[in-house]
């Protein structure tokens, strides 16, 4: 969605107030019509200022339809009660539950309080619809450090994660006790889901590092259109979709006997900073960019292919026999034919950060995958890529995370509840 949609909606459903997102989207609809839209931009104006629910046997914002924007956040802890820190989970929890609806993190929080004390809500949302806005926490490994009584109830599988050839990770950029990632199709809507909760837990908690993202770079659901990341490419075309239940609990959510009870319908959340070198690589001639990917750079089909959802044959050969599909291309290195059938669920997104002060961009893919088990999934085909991937010539990881994600939030329930009870 470009800035003008955004735009456009500010000034269509600004009136409305918070409190009326509904409202302002069925007026949004209707100026709409009288523009002589189509029926289609109708409902998609809708859907992108419409709110998904928040509470639920699993969290938002895993298969949810993969929103435009994001704000991702690391947190350390710095209390060391129990207590206080289960008490911020459930603040954080309702607050979180409020603005997913289009609400104010607290009622009558930007300016019906009085006027001598500091609002409790910093107010940069009003007027906005929730704008498809989700919410979503995990826990680091660190959270389980003995502070919290929580050792014994740490998984197996949330261990560090090992360091991987041309790695270049920046301590900075890398871990935390908890995370929060909030995606919505307004970056207003969604900095001020993280500034809210960040300064509710003020005194509790503190930033680690924090990662802005733009413009997703997978799909997950089969409604939408493959986009493409900083390298021009179409990202993401054989990623795990919502419409695949089965699969996704082989891949995505944790089994009983998977681990401690408490993440059971859970998953893990792998984020990774991928910065690119995308001055060299605009200097590198189209024929050798799309043997690196390994799928043709307009219509995203797999080389030797027609479509984009072609299925990829790394059995066709090309001239003197070299296959069409190099054995260092990306798309083969990081496919399930290669990794004994492993497959995870992307949902990362583009990112620019400003310039290195050399003169290039710092941009490149905030990757983020949703996964049963990262030591059996994302290790090794991480591996795969970073000792063979020809792409990684072009990038390097500098940032790193790895979270366990407990399941949803029954109504009356709170962030973490089946880990802290």
């Amino acid at each position: 969605m470009t800035d003008s949609t955004h735009i456009s909606r500010r000034r269509l459903l600004g009136v409305a107030g918070a409190g009326a997102a509904a409202v302002g989207v069925g007026a949004a609809a209707g100026v709409l019509a009288d523009r002589s839209l189509g029926a289609d931009s109708v409902a998609n104006a809708a859907e992108s200022a419409a709110s998904v629910p928040f509470h639920g046997g699993r969290q938002a914002g895993i298969i949810t339809p993969a929103q435009d924007r994001m704000h991702f956040v690391a947190l350390d802890v710095r209390t060391t009660s129990r207590d206080e820190l289960a008490q911020l989970l459930a603040d954080w929890t309702d607050a979180a539950a409020r603005m997913t609806r289009g609400l104010e993190a607290v009622e009558n929080g930007a300016v019906g309080g009085p006027r001598a004390g500091a609002p409790k809500d910093t107010g940069e949302a009003l007027d906005l619809p929730a704008s498809a806005l989700t919410v979503t926490i995990g826990f680091g490994p660190s959270l389980f450090d003995g502070r919290f009584g929580l050792a014994s109830k740490k998984p197996a599988a949330l261990r560090e994660l090992p360091h991987f050839p041309g790695d270049d990770l920046d301590p900075a950029r890398s871990g935390g006790d908890i995370c929060i990632q909030a995606c919505a199709n307004d970056p207003q809507v969604a900095v001020h889901a993280i500034r809210n909760l960040v300064r509710i837990g003020f005194g509790k908690v503190v930033v680690r590092w924090s990662q802005l993202g733009f413009g997703r770079t997978s799909s997950t659901t089969r409604s939408q259109a493959t986009p493409r990341n900083l390298f021009g490419f179409k990202d993401g075309t054989r990623n795990l979709k919502a419409e695949e239940p089965a699969e996704l609990d082989e891949h995505v959510w944790v089994q009983p006997g998977d681990g401690p009870d408490w993440l059971v319908g859970g998953t893990y959340l792998v984020a990774r900073r991928i910065r690119m070198h995308i001055e060299i690589w605009d200097r590198t001639p189209l024929f050798d960019q799309e043997d690196i990917i390994g799928r043709g750079k307009g219509e995203g089909a797999p080389l030797g292919q027609l479509k984009e959802f072609d299925e990829p044959d790394f059995t066709v050969g090309g001239e003197g026999g070299v296959p069409l599909i190099p054995p260092i291309a990306h798309i083969r290195l990081a496919a399930k034919e290669s990794l004994g059938g492993v497959r995870i669920l992307r949902r990362g997104y583009n990112f620019t950060d400003g310039t290195d002060g050399l003169g290039h961009l710092d941009a490149g893919l905030f990757f983020v995958a949703f996964m049963r088990d990262a030591h059996e999934q994302f290790v090794p085909m991480q591996q795969a890529l970073s000792t063979k991937d020809k792409m990684m010539e072009y990038v390097e990881h500098n940032g790193s995370g790895l979270f366990a994600v407990p399941p949803g939030v029954a109504r009356g329930g709170y962030w973490g509840d089946t880990l802290f009870g």
